[in-house]
């Protein structure tokens, strides 16, 4: 008999990473439609970020402390409705401005929270976490091409109302996700429930090093496809370049259990630190489309096994009650980390070109060295 649980959780990751994968690249179109300069579309694409990080702590901690992760998830997607359709019909740099802001109040923790309950529910059961998500991804390819139908079709000021739609079906899958058991009560020497998880320096050191190999992705993502454009490589080769790069990724979650199983949390972690060396020391090259097509499956490694890793450990070591305030404070600080590394990034390809990389090679480095250490740690810890 299928999992009803790990079904109905694939679809929601689905509808999840449709609406990602037509928001993210074709939301500057939209924007561009409504009378925005560039100026303006960086400010307001800018909105969500900084949102994300003032807002997703605060509710992971109120979804634990009153044990509603599930009826948190159906709020936040069924306010990210009303959120984008307020967008749809806001008009000016202002208005657009605000209704951005109030969207990514409501849809911001959407994802630390599905993940908190997948990693939750998933426990004892034949699916691993990995091959849930990896619909995720699937779904994300495939919206990306169907983006750009649309926006042929329907035309780049009605995108928005495709990606309302996305969000329609994940609030409606949403209601139908079913309820989590109540979690075991902590044993008598446990830490107390008021403990910070920052007091623990395991999950500041992984979480930290986890961090330091997405920022790693900086310079690749913000510039990869211009300097591929810029020598030569066509639209359509750019694209497939992207999708091998997140199929990949969906193969190693399709064995995520074993792949788990094998390295450890922590393993999984300093794997994708290696692979993000391997991957961005190649890119200092400056390589063809073929070589671009192999380090790209390097994706699996440097984002995939990174957060494969950094989900198990968070999932391990969270205390009972403390899911969601894990997965909150662990996607906060990446994404600060994240945001300074974006920053730096135009510096670094305007000062040094290709070497820019180089850096990002470098922070990889640093945060598998940062985990390993962890790693090592436990190690010693446990032979003595």
């Amino acid at each position: 008999m299928p999992d009803r649980f790990a079904l109905r959780l694939s679809l929601f990751y689905g509808a999840f990473f449709v609406y990602a994968g037509i928001s993210v690249p074709f939301m500057p179109v939209w924007l561009a439609a409504k009378g925005l300069d560039s100026r303006e579309i960086g400010v307001v694409l800018a909105v969500p970020l900084v949102v994300r990080l003032l807002v997703v702590p605060p509710s992971t901690r109120l979804a634990d402390r009153f044990a509603v992760l599930r009826n948190a998830i159906i709020a936040a997607s069924i306010a990210s409705v009303a959120g984008f359709i307020v967008i749809g019909l806001s008009a000016g740099f202002p208005g657009i401005l605000a209704a951005f802001a109030l969207g990514a109040v409501a849809l911001a923790p959407v994802l630390p929270l599905t993940d908190a309950y997948a990693l939750r529910g998933l426990q004892g059961r034949r699916h691993s976490y990995g091959s849930v998500r990896l619909w995720g991804s699937v779904t994300f390819i495939a919206a990306t091409l169907a983006g750009g139908v649309l926006l042929d079709v329907f035309g780049a000021r009605n995108v928005i109302w495709a990606v309302v739609a996305t969000l329609v079906l994940m609030a409606a899958i949403a209601l139908g996700l079913d309820r989590l058991s109540p979690e075991p009560a902590e044993p008598a020497d446990a830490s107390k429930a008021g403990t910070s998880l920052w007091r623990s320096p395991a999950f500041i050191v992984v979480v930290l090093g986890a961090s330091l190999i997405q920022a790693s992705h900086a310079v690749v993502m913000g510039f990869g496809t211009l300097q591929w454009s810029a020598k030569g490589i066509e639209g359509p080769v750019i694209g497939a370049l992207i999708a091998v790069g997140v199929l990949a990724e969906i193969a190693l979650f399709a064995v995520s259990g074993r792949a788990v199983a094998a390295l450890g949390a922590v393993g999984m972690i300093v794997l994708g630190g290696l692979g993000g060396v391997v991957r961005w020391i190649g890119m200092i090259f400056d390589p063809p489309a073929a070589a671009l097509a192999v380090l790209q499956c390097l994706h699996a490694f440097s984002f995939g096994a990174t957060h494969l890793g950094t989900m198990h450990f968070l999932s391990q070591t969270a205390p009972a009650g403390r899911a969601a305030t894990a997965q909150g404070d662990c996607a906060a600080a990446q994404g600060i980390v994240f945001a300074a590394a974006m920053g730096l990034s135009g510096v670094l390809v305007a000062a040094l070109g290709n070497l820019a990389y180089a850096v990002m090679a470098a922070l990889a480095a640093a945060g598998a060295i940062i985990v390993g250490l962890v790693l090592r740690f436990a190690r010693t810890r446990s032979a003595t």
